[in-house]
């Protein structure tokens, strides 16, 4: 027969891979050494997506400083955050919410990681952990915007806790929809 116990394995692997594969693509584009599209040749990583998975927020080491991104994977293109990124200023560790109003993030402005919340509709961000003892890391926030979650050692140990924007704020929905949507989007 001519066939070793290594060729059939081959065969049978290489055939199973390709039921569906017409089914799952990938979609990023290839990096690019100008860092205008998803991926660049610097680090880019933490990528979480909104709801619909239109919008895919990640930290990225562009410009030698480590930055939030934002990226409509609908029109392929990066989307600007005034007033997020500041000048040597390490911000990372990002969620975003159902609609992508919101994105919470950890940043150092104050000389230990607090947790941001930026508003891509006000144009603006809000520190929620600056005046907690202690460092907090690693945010998440509902789909709705109104709740954030982190951990926090302000007890000595690492913690859970939950950020409460409350009933008056304003909230994101899923789809876009209502008050939570950005205008041109």
């Amino acid at each position: 027969m001519g066939w070793t116990r290594w060729g059939w394995v081959v065969i049978v692997v290489f055939g199973l891979g390709l039921p569906g594969c017409g089914q799952r693509r990938a979609i990023a584009p290839p990096p690019v050494p100008f860092g205008a599209t998803l991926n660049s040749t610097a680090a880019d990583e933490q990528p979480r997506l909104s709801y619909s998975g239109r919008y895919l927020v990640f930290t990225s080491d562009r410009g030698n400083q480590r930055r939030v991104q934002l990226y409509d994977l609908q029109r392929r293109q990066l989307i600007p955050l005034p007033g997020l990124n500041q000048p040597g200023i390490f911000t990372d560790q990002p969620d975003i919410s159902a609609d992508g109003r919101y994105i919470v993030y950890v940043a150092e402005p104050y000389g230990k990681p607090d947790v941001f919340l930026y508003d891509r509709q006000q144009l603006r961000a809000e520190p929620l952990t600056r005046n907690l003892p202690g460092e907090a890391r690693h945010p998440t926030i509902s789909g709705n915007g109104r709740f954030v979650a982190y951990a926090t050692n302000r007890t000595g140990q690492w913690n859970i806790e939950v950020f409460d924007r409350g009933v008056e704020a304003p909230t994101s929905l899923p789809g876009g929809e209502g008050p939570g949507a950005i205008p041109g989007d």
